[in-house]
């Protein structure tokens, strides 16, 4: 572009200027830069906070919470709050069977889930029989089926101790 021609451009309209070969144009300024950082942010903020939503849920018969159960014929969600875990098993259907919470190998059963029995032993033995339905690195929840045919669900203070066995369907305290 010559100098005559300069005198030309009108503020703000669309005139493509060359600046070492390269075509810029007039509408590429700071603020409409920021404009669109501004709309890139607003919209990749709620689905960084999507993503970073706890699980909730506990007593529904799926929960916003990831299947932690080391046994495909239940489901086991974990919710943390205060220091203290919430497991709730479901059967194949979704329907709540039981929950308790557990803090500091300390439990407590709570009053929600139809169709089964939860317990929770004292000590630390794991029971001979039944089939672990989840498994993390403080309690070990196992499942037989009673004479009745209805499940019946074992919790114990379990700290696993070996290292191949932990690392397999553990979920975090």
């Amino acid at each position: 572009m010559d100098s005559g021609s300069l005198g030309m451009l009108v503020k703000g309209a669309y005139h493509p200027t060359t600046e070492g070969g390269n075509v810029m144009h007039r509408f590429n300024t700071p603020r409409r830069r920021q404009l669109l950082s501004g709309l890139l942010l607003t919209l990749a903020l709620p689905a960084a906070a999507w993503a970073a939503q706890p699980a909730s849920g506990l007593g529904q018969a799926w929960p916003n919470a990831p299947d932690l159960a080391a046994s495909p014929h239940w489901h086991v969600y974990a919710f943390d709050r205060d220091g203290v875990r919430f497991v709730q098993i479901n059967d194949a259907y979704g329907r709540v069977l039981g929950a308790f919470a557990t803090a500091g190998g300390q439990f407590l059963v709570l009053p929600m889930g139809t169709g089964a029995t939860l317990t929770i032993a004292s000590g630390t033995a794991a029971p001979s029989t039944g089939e672990t339905v989840y498994r993390d690195s403080n309690v070990q929840v196992t499942a037989t089926t009673g004479a009745d045919g209805t499940p019946q669900f074992h919790a114990i203070n379990a700290p696993c101790t070996d290292p191949v066995e932990c690392s397999t369907h553990v979920a975090s305290p």
